[in-house]
């Protein structure tokens, strides 16, 4: 049983249509639950997750979400203890929180729900944990164990603070997880 490696773990764009998980390809702003999309979320690319806060979204202190799922595509192994977090984020902008969906781990496949749904991005999900910035793996937040072609979902949440203009706003989402003993 070989270990899961950091390339097996996918962190993928959620989606509202479709029939099936897996089975559509996501965005960033169709990000809003339901299943797993077929498009991965590399992160780390400006934009690619939520749009630039306008001017009276900054003053209004506007809060919008994001469904994103953390797929194991290992072939034989589960991970396990498996932890979100921010692991880096720019200081003196809008403020980024995570949240796990309350739907347990499925197949990437599945027909059934794989996570709370939003009408738009504005709109707070329903069905999740509370919101948190955990900025550790200790802190974090547990997903639980998600086995070899599963998938499990998490919200991100992003307030702008009516702050002064920023470039290059943003935070880095860590996940991290066990192979179990051999």
């Amino acid at each position: 049983m070989a270990a899961i490696t950091a390339g097996e773990i996918l962190l993928k764009y959620s989606v509202k249509s479709g029939a099936a998980g897996n089975s559509t390809a996501g965005t960033a702003t169709g990000s809003l639950g339901k299943y797993i999309s077929t498009t991965a979320w590399a992160g780390g690319a400006l934009n690619d997750l939520f749009d630039d806060v306008s001017g009276a979204e900054n003053a209004a202190s506007t809060v919008d979400y994001r469904c994103i799922f953390v797929h194991n595509s290992n072939t034989a192994n589960t991970l396990e203890n498996t932890v979100v977090y921010l692991s880096a984020e720019t200081a003196g902008g809008a403020s980024i929180a995570i949240a796990t969906d309350n739907i347990a781990a499925s197949a990437i496949g599945s027909a059934s729900a794989q996570a709370a749904e939003i009408a738009t991005e504005t709109t707070a999900p329903t069905g999740v944990s509370a919101f948190s910035s955990p900025t550790t793996v200790g802190a974090g937040l547990s997903l639980g164990n998600i086995p070899s072609g599963q998938t499990r979902a998490f919200w991100i949440r992003r307030t702008a603070a009516n702050t002064a203009a920023l470039s290059n706003d943003g935070a880095t989402i860590a996940v991290t997880g066990d192979t179990g003993s051999l």
